[in-house]
């Protein structure tokens, strides 16, 4: 009887030493998942919307330090060109969508768009990323340069990262990754481009709304 009593207790405690593990466990998972959460919480975004296998550090939440520029209409905040990491919203764009076949495998200076080991091509709204920004996303071994742009991404935050086929176009999907500024293209040299092209819409907004952040020093001492 005793013996029965004994081993029915150390069962007990067994069971009571396996749930209190599994409860830690938990606990600790939801504690780093909050903290990413939290770091995201500031830029708008839930952690479940954040895909990248790193997470994102708290230098990327926009900096309470820097003038607030609002936010765009995927309620991602515009970060000061001050401020180099950020967490950004992302697409993926190819050269045989129906969109682009007119301009094939080159972007919007004319010249080849870039796919290869080391350098990659971007596209955005040159009002926010002047042409020839170069940047580097956290986790990820390559150098991204803006030479391109969208009409839909006017007025956003969002980069179009360019894929060479519809199939790793769509692996891409959407994801909000942390990205760091490496250097800033030239205003000068967006204006001069986007200022030939003020016939369409979007390339009239993107040089108005680029004139106004010149006129404001924002990328006076960026670089």
């Amino acid at each position: 009887m005793n013996l029965r009593i004994i081993a029915t207790l150390s069962c007990a405690v067994a069971a009571m030493f396996v749930s209190s593990c599994s409860t830690n466990g938990a606990v600790t998972g939801m504690g780093k998942s909050s903290s990413d959460a939290l770091v995201l919480a500031r830029v708008g975004e839930t952690a479940q919307g954040f895909v990248q296998p790193l997470a994102p550090s708290r230098s990327a939440a926009p900096s309470s330090k820097l003038p607030k520029l609002g936010r765009d209409k995927h309620k991602m905040p515009f970060y000061h060109p001050a401020q180099r990491t950020r967490v950004v919203r992302t697409t993926a764009y190819t050269h045989s969508e129906r969109d682009h076949l007119a301009y094939g495998p080159r972007n919007a200076v004319g010249t080849a768009l870039k796919y290869t080991s080391s350098v990659r091509s971007a596209a955005a709204d040159w009002s926010v990323y002047p042409l020839g920004t170069t940047f580097r996303i956290k986790g990820q071994p390559y150098l991204y340069v803006v030479d391109d742009y969208g009409s839909a991404l006017v007025g956003t935050g969002t980069i179009d990262i360019y894929q060479p086929n519809k199939k790793l176009m769509k692996e891409w999907g959407r994801r909000y990754v942390e990205l760091t500024i490496v250097r800033w293209g030239d205003p000068a040299n967006s204006l001069e481009v986007l200022g030939s092209r003020r016939g369409y819409r979007h390339c009239r907004a993107m040089y108005a709304a680029l004139q106004h952040r010149v006129s404001k020093g924002f990328y006076a001492k960026a670089d």
